[in-house]
């Protein structure tokens, strides 16, 4: 699970898009992930708005980070209950349980967050030039290699 989260923080990273035949950086700035094509969608109103809310969308989430921490704490504790009874067994199953679960539920918001940078671009692309291409799950023919990591789907609303 490491090398995968590695593997993939680096593809992030290098994520490109193509403008007038020159790569640009998506996501240029460490803090902020598609800053890189900000100077191109905020020319669009729809396509500045899909940006901001792509970016609130990457912020570190109250719910993951306290079932990590949940699922953490279950693990660490079973080591310090007598070896003799069951409730050793129940905490260390119930902290991997929370601690998968938060991975899923976290690749899932990541995975649907996405969709609001290909929305962007794709807003942008209706009304704007130059054209901006970027190869990501819907927008072109081939979908992405990070599309198959989607484990779960679940479409909210408030």
């Amino acid at each position: 699970m490491i090398v995968s989260t590695t593997a993939h923080g680096q593809e992030t990273c290098s994520r490109t898009a193509v403008i007038n035949q020159q790569e640009v950086l998506i996501d240029s700035n460490a803090t902020q992930k598609g800053e890189g094509l900000r100077h191109y969608l905020e020319r669009d109103k729809v396509a500045s708005e899909f940006l901001e809310k792509y970016q609130d969308g990457t912020k570190v989430q109250w719910h993951n980070a306290a079932l990590g921490t949940i699922g953490t704490s279950m693990i660490i504790s079973s080591f310090f209950v007598n070896s003799s009874g069951s409730n050793k067994k129940t905490l260390l199953i119930g902290g991997i349980t929370s601690i998968i679960v938060n991975f899923l539920m976290a690749r899932t918001f990541e995975a649907s967050n996405e969709r609001h940078l290909n929305r962007a671009i794709l807003e942008y692309n209706k009304r704007n030039l130059p054209q901006i291409e970027f190869n990501q799950t819907g927008l072109g023919n081939k979908k992405s290699n990070s599309y198959k990591t989607v484990y779960l789907e679940k479409k909210w609303s408030f």
